[in-house]
C-alpha cells in the first residue's frame, strides 16, 4: 500500500511540475506572440505550453548519479551532465517566464532584441531540461 501511495504522490508532483511548465510556456508565448506578428497563433501558444510541460516534467526531477567512494576525492572534477543541464535549463526557462510576466503585467514594450532573446532563452532552457531528463532516465 505504501508503494502505491508514494507512486501516486510522485505522479501528482510531476503533474504539478508539468502544469507549472505549461503556465510558463503560456506566459512566454503570450509575450513573444504579442510582439512578433507571425507568432500570434493558437498553435504557437500550444507548442510553447507543450514544450514547457515536457521540459518541467522531465527535467526538474532528474534522478542523480549515485555517489561512490571514489567521488569523495576533492580532486575529482567530473560533473553530472544531466544535473548541470537540468539546473541551467530550469534557470533559463523560469527566468524567461519571469521576464515575460513582468513585461505583460507592467505593459512594457522592450526592444525586439529582448523579445527574441526571451524566445531563444525559453527554447534553449526547455530543450536543456528535456535532454537532461532523457539522459538521466537512460542511465537507470
Amino acid at each position: 500500500m505504501q508503494l502505491r501511495v508514494r507512486k501516486t504522490a510522485h505522479l501528482f508532483e510531476r503533474s504539478g511540475l508539468a502544469l507549472a511548465g505549461a503556465a510558463c510556456g503560456l506566459f512566454v508565448g503570450a509575450y513573444v506572440g504579442s510582439s512578433i506578428n507571425a507568432l500570434t497563433t493558437q498553435g504557437f501558444l500550444l507548442a510553447m505550453m507543450l514544450a514547457g510541460a515536457a521540459g518541467f516534467y522531465l527535467g526538474i526531477d532528474t534522478p542523480p548519479l549515485p555517489f561512490s567512494e571514489d567521488s569523495a576525492d576533492p580532486g575529482d572534477t567530473r560533473i553530472d551532465a544531466a544535473e548541470f543541464l537540468s539546473a541551467v535549463g530550469t534557470l533559463l526557462a523560469t527566468l524567461t517566464a519571469f521576464v515575460s510576466v513582468g513585461v505583460i503585467v507592467l505593459r512594457e514594450e522592450p526592444h525586439m532584441f529582448w523579445t527574441w532573446l526571451v524566445l531563444f532563452g525559453w527554447v534553449g532552457g526547455v530543450a536543456m531540461q528535456i535532454l537532461a531528463g532523457a539522459k538521466a532516465r537512460m542511465r537507470k
